[in-house]
């Protein structure tokens, strides 16, 4: 290995000790009570060499977030492909479910830390997530073409009714706020399929996602 080589493999380490450092913190102690001090103390290393690394405390929030945006990515199109598109749904949302559960920390930093910075288009890792929104609700649209759903269904906001119902089960069960004996995944499972019946029935909404989501594949694709 050259001098380069492993120059490189070093920084790579150090930037993986600052996130992993950062996450859990960032979860434990929550995001506003954390500074780039503190998490220089969690893995022994001064706040300069942080600043050289990520030049706020914001820039840490954002590559985690990126990462764990991409985590889900994967995970989602890991299990996606299915030739039924209703299974295909159903597995895809899912698999979102699985990953609060899986992937608790990254899970909360996106979701549930009201006090992490705002997701704005200044996000260069915004593109990214526009994509993983483009495919959920393309998805959705072979349910519409293949008249699973009702045919006046709105891809865009079906997946924000899915996202909105399993996100609930997701933090109710991750606070461990159900009673004891109470099953978490029992509940999420009942939310996703009273979404399904109700795309399948059809429904008047009123929420309008702030713009339209622009599909990546053509209907029936």
């Amino acid at each position: 290995m050259g001098i380069r080589e492993r120059q490189d493999r070093e920084r790579q380490a150090v930037r993986h000790a600052i996130l992993d450092a950062a996450r859990d913190l960032f979860v434990n102690e929550g995001y506003r009570n954390v500074s780039i001090r503190k998490i220089a103390e969690r893995i022994e290393y001064s706040p300069a060499a942080i600043y050289s690394y990520f030049p706020s405390k914001d820039d840490i929030f954002f590559a985690l977030a990126e990462e764990g945006f991409r985590r889900l990515d994967a995970k989602i199109r890991g299990i996606a492909g299915q030739d039924d598109p209703l299974e295909e749904v159903r597995a895809c949302w899912w698999a979102y479910y699985e990953f609060s559960r899986e992937q608790r920390e990254f899970f909360e930093l996106m979701f549930v830390d009201r006090s992490v910075p705002q997701i704005t288009e200044h996000w260069t890792g915004l593109a990214f997530v526009h994509q993983m929104l483009e495919f959920a609700a393309s998805r959705i649209q072979r349910c519409i073409d293949n008249s699973i759903f009702a045919a006046e269904t709105d891809a865009g906001v079906a997946m924000h009714l899915m996202w909105g119902a399993l996100t609930g089960p997701a933090v109710i069960g991750s606070g461990c706020r159900l009673a004891p004996g109470e099953d978490p995944d029992a509940l999420a499972r009942d939310v996703l399929e009273l979404v399904i019946a109700g795309l399948k029935a059809g429904s008047a909404t009123t929420f309008k996602p702030c713009s339209p989501i622009f599909m990546e594949e053509k209907p029936g694709g």
